[in-house]
């Protein structure tokens, strides 16, 4: 039996009608026991990223996944690619399982997709893909001059393309400032914001140089990886210090004062004064030094250093002490004196060691002085007569020596 020749059904109304048939049947609630039930899950990319779709079942029937965009065109029918966009990859196609990648994502990919198998009925799942915008690196305004100290200045940040909106932060260093509260506006043509906030920062002179910095927190970026920061410039008056070449300044030697200045602008400009009176002949003011040819005791007496760097004035003042030439440096006095007193110690050392010999010599002396005129006088006790006792005394031995006769 012959049957009639059917026209050749086209891909695409199959396609349209596989669609219609999907979207008659979204609505249906299937039990959560179902096997055939597919089942995806929401994703978020940011713009520029790679977002995978997965679609999975329990069980199959030999019926095929199909994943649709959100135009309801299908992307992929099982292995078979529908759409001709290169950025859309098959990933994986199982029975059980049709993945799918999408690259380079832009915030037109943003919406639902739908998973489709074709089971009778067709089941079918969602799955929505969130593009985040990413917000561009946040722009500062406000610093355009440098502020006097006492002053406020208002600064404003603002970062554009983020979805959904940004928030800023402001930082000094790492402290964290509070700022006005965010303002958030829509961009036109596209689905992204504009957020802006603006801070008020009275500043001293410790805030010159100080680091400020606007910084993105948002979902699509890490933290820290969106931050401007900006060098913050304060005017203020200058500060002053003398600095002298050295603590101990001795009359007829060269000496110098030196004015250092600290402030912004930095001042270029000294003047030097004697608070008693002009300053001395000799002494010679040279811009930031005031230098001293030969010290003398009328040097002595408070010297100011005065500048002004246009925004203010600073002063200072140094009192001058000339030490006399025949003024030995205390520490080596102190040496000296140690040095005295040694040496005072040997010599009193000395000088009793002396004394005592000279008492023992001297009682030596007396002893056997007494014992030798004993002897002497030994001759006088046998003599006969005065005359012969005398003479013993004097000198008896020589007449002994006389009363020896030798003969021959």
């Amino acid at each position: 039996m012959a049957f009639p020749a059917f026209p050749a059904f086209p891909l695409s109304a199959l396609i349209a009608l596989t669609l219609l048939a999907a979207s008659v049947q979204s609505s249906y609630v299937y039990d959560e026991e179902d096997p055939y039930q597919p089942v995806t899950s929401d994703e978020t990319v940011a713009v520029g990223g790679t977002v995978t779709l997965t679609c999975h079942v329990a069980e199959s029937d030999n019926s095929s996944l199909q994943w649709s965009n959100t135009a309801q065109q299908t992307l992929y029918f099982g292995e078979k690619r529908a759409l001709r966009d290169n950025r859309i990859q098959l990933h994986k196609s199982t029975p059980t399982e049709l993945s799918i990648t999408i690259s380079d994502v832009q915030l037109s990919d943003d919406g639902e997709y739908t998973c489709s198998i074709f089971t009778m009925p067709v089941r079918t799942a969602r799955a929505t893909v969130t593009v985040l915008g990413v917000p561009g690196k946040p722009l500062i305004t406000g610093f355009e001059d440098a502020v006097k100290e006492g002053d406020s200045i208002i600064l404003t940040c603002s970062s554009t393309g983020s979805k959904p909106p940004a928030e800023l932060h402001w930082y000094r260093g790492s402290e964290r400032l509070e700022g006005r509260p965010n303002m958030v506006e829509s961009n036109p043509n596209e689905p992204t914001y504009t957020v802006s906030s603006s801070l008020e920062l009275p500043v001293t002179r410790d805030d010159n140089n100080a680091m400020i910095a606007c910084a993105v927190d948002h979902p699509s970026i890490s933290n820290g990886d969106k931050r401007t920061e900006q060098p913050l410039s304060v005017l203020f008056s200058p500060s002053v210090t003398i600095k002298p070449e050295n603590d101990l300044p001795r009359e007829g030697e060269k000496f110098y004062l030196q004015c250092v200045g600290f402030g912004n602008p930095e001042p270029t400009l000294f003047t030097w004064k004697k608070k008693e009176g002009e300053l001395p002949p000799q002494v010679k003011a040279d811009g930031a030094f005031l230098r001293f040819e030969a010290l003398n005791k009328s040097d002595n007496g408070a010297y100011l250093c005065q500048t002004d760097n246009g925004i203010g004035e600073g002063e200072q003042e140094y009192t001058l002490h000339v030490q006399a030439t025949d003024n030995a440096d205390p520490t080596a006095m102190s040496t000296s004196s140690v040095d005295h007193a040694v040496i005072g110690g040997v010599v009193a050392v000395i000088v009793f060691i002396m004394l005592c010999l000279l008492i023992v010599f001297g009682r030596y002396l007396i002893r056997h002085k007494g014992t030798y005129l004993t002897h002497e006088a030994k001759g006088s006790d046998d003599a006969p007569d005065a005359d012969t006792a005398i003479i013993n005394a004097e000198g008896g031995h020589s007449g002994a020596e006389d009363k020896k006769e030798y003969f021959i």
